[in-house]
């Protein structure tokens, strides 16, 4: 699934590009919304919260909402005027956004939703604080996150930091990479962690990945390939740290609570 910082790169992306365009055509290829009909409705904008993307109509004086979700292999494009897609990619599209300006495919997705924008918080209100929410001030956003994640001190760290309900945006590179940056074992019970600074290097990081001059998930410093993670995806080579052979645990299916999980046994306790 992707991380929240990729998400907010596309939210960027649909929201550059298509922002003030009107719809020309809309397909919806979704049952619930197969006869939906956007013709005429003018974007005004996409926000992301946490992994989700909120797509604002305005058609007639009324206000919509399509709200998406990538889950594991959804991805949007945007082709610019006279550019179609790929016949190969056509089964995969469900959601396709014809506008005065470019055209929006919305492909693989694991959620199409179209509500009216008040009801937005059907979709999103569970969700914890968006480490990149901007119109946030962040002190608010990290004690938000701290009291969520302190109602359960039990919980392995990793567990509570991937649960969007307690904050948004975390994905499983970023949870392993921040446990070892902060020298926490990922099982490491939440209780026994410095919580505030832990949440605030995790917006720091999310907020460097976005930025126009940031590094897109490269947590070393070192954008050379296979040097861009301390931990994540590196089983059996040596820390970049302190040469211990990287371990991992693999992913229980079905258990949210166990995912697959990469550590440093010498460098995290």
């Amino acid at each position: 699934m992707p991380e929240g910082d990729s998400v907010y790169r596309v939210a960027r992306t649909l929201d550059t590009r298509l922002r003030g365009t009107t719809v020309r055509a809309a397909d919806l290829r979704v049952p619930r919304h197969a006869t939906a009909d956007l013709t005429g409705a003018r974007v005004l904008g996409t926000v992301p919260r946490g992994k989700h993307l909120l797509t604002r109509f305005d058609l007639e004086g009324s206000a919509l909402t399509l709200h998406t979700h990538l889950r594991m292999d959804g991805s949007w494009t945007v082709l610019t005027p006279g550019k179609v897609l790929p016949r190969r990619l056509a089964p995969d599209v469900r959601v396709l956004l014809r506008t005065t300006g470019p055209t929006a495919a919305g492909l693989k997705l694991g959620v199409v939703e179209l509500l009216p924008t008040e009801q937005e918080h059907t979709a999103v209100g569970h969700l914890g604080p968006d480490l990149l929410d901007a119109g946030t001030p962040l002190d608010e956003v990290v004690a938000g996150a701290v009291r969520n994640l302190a109602r359960e001190p039990a919980r392995p760290l990793a567990a509570a930091l991937l649960d969007q309900r307690v904050l948004a945006g975390l994905g499983n590179l970023w949870v392993n990479e921040l446990c070892f940056l902060r020298g926490h074992l990922p099982t490491r019970p939440v209780g026994e962690v410095d919580l505030e600074p832990l949440v605030r290097l995790a917006a720091k990081l999310l907020r460097f990945s976005v930025a126009p001059h940031g590094a897109h998930q490269v947590t070393t410093g070192d954008t050379r390939p296979g040097r861009q993670h301390w931990v994540y995806g590196r089983a059996g080579q040596p820390c970049l740290r302190c040469g211990t052979p990287v371990q991992v645990s693999a992913e229980v299916p079905g258990d949210p609570e166990r995912r697959r999980t990469w550590w440093c046994p010498r460098c995290q306790r």
